[in-house]
């Protein structure tokens, strides 16, 4: 790049500064860097330094400082969404309700900013719903959800963000999160909080308690960004399979619901009326076009013993529709009946 390209980059990096609203003294600093690396060119500087400060004014200029969904709180739209995603777990879905509730008496009374109720952290074995009922709590409140899965993460820095001191120095994975979504309120998925890499769950935990912490986590700072965003209208909700590695401090933080195992006849139910018409949806094969047993329903949700969640169950269906898809398009039927004699062939 020759000195007169770096100049006409640099017009370019000052005008889209300026074309988005940003907090002003943040503005300020950027142009200041802006201009530092202008005189540093004229005297020879390096253009690696170019590099830098244009993903540092790319990531600034596309974070939502301002934006944000307005929350809709129906407790009567929520339990219709509770029950639409999921069956059974009434103790559970009260759970939820309870909270949105104090969240709406909160809100109302004493304002977005002074809301301090503290965040739901769904614990139990794998397949018994956690990740769905996050999901759920952002459709109820007409929020955008993100989730970021903690399982193998390695260092605090994949939280907090690198230092802007090299082209491949990045923010972290919070603030990613917010630039894909768009808004500053999502509803923010932890996941897995107990599948932390051992070396790095200290410093990771020292991280949660900011982010979970209502008087730290409105002056959030990313090493990249080196500039507090605010994360005080953001839901965060948690999940893990267990406590066991949790740091006492996070979970003091932390509103536990422990999820229970479904029994048999709630995974009949679950798969015939929620699974099953679900990957039909996404396939497009239609409901008369496969027809499952009655009585083959015992032997889908026990192929290896017994499993306290439904993923299993989940994958199964998910093959039997797949392999019938196949089959309705290769020309070797109209429609299938599934049951005991034949389930080898959809297997």
């Amino acid at each position: 790049m020759d000195d007169q390209s770096a100049l006409s980059e640099i017009t370019k990096l000052k005008e889209k500064l300026q074309s988005v609203q940003l907090p002003a003294n943040l503005q300020q600093k950027a142009l200041e860097q802006i201009e530092r690396i202008n005189l540093s060119l004229k005297y020879g500087g390096n253009l690696s330094h170019l590099d830098v400060i244009e993903k540092y004014i790319d990531w600034i200029v596309s974070l939502p400082w301002f934006t944000e969904t307005k929350d809709v709180i129906d407790i009567v739209a929520t339990k219709q969404i509770l029950d639409k995603n999921h069956f059974g777990l009434e103790r559970i879905k009260q759970k939820i309700l309870e909270y949105l509730s104090i969240y709406k008496l909160q809100k109302d009374k004493l304002g977005s900013n002074a809301i301090h109720t503290r965040p739901l952290f769904f614990v139990g074995l794998a397949g018994t719903g956690k990740t769905t009922f996050a999901i759920s709590l952002a459709e109820s409140l007409g929020r955008k959800f993100m989730r970021i899965p903690f399982g193998g993460l390695a260092s605090a820095r994949d939280l907090r963000g690198q230092s802007k001191t090299s082209p491949e120095s990045e923010p972290g994975k919070i603030i990613q999160a917010l630039r894909e979504v768009k808004v500053k309120n999502p509803v923010i998925l932890l996941d897995e909080l107990d599948r932390i890499t051992p070396d790095a769950r200290a410093e990771v935990m020292g991280v949660l308690l900011e982010l979970l912490d209502p008087n730290q986590n409105m002056h959030f700072v990313d090493y990249f960004l080196d500039y507090p965003f605010s994360l005080e209208n953001v839901l965060f909700v948690a999940t893990a399979n267990n406590t066991n590695n949790i740091a006492p401090p996070v979970l003091d933080r932390l509103e536990v619901v422990q999820m229970p195992s479904y029994t048999d006849e709630e995974k009949i139910e679950i798969g015939k009326n929620y699974i099953f018409p679900k990957y039909l949806k996404a396939t497009g094969v239609e409901p008369t076009q496969l027809t499952i047993d009655e009585a083959l329903w015992p032997e889908l949700v026990r192929p290896l013993g017994f499993e306290p969640g439904i993923r299993s169950l989940e994958r199964l269906i998910e093959t039997i529709v797949r392999k019938t898809a196949y089959k309705l398009v290769s020309g070797q039927g109209n429609n299938f009946y599934i049951n005991e004699n034949n389930i080898k062939e959809f297997k």
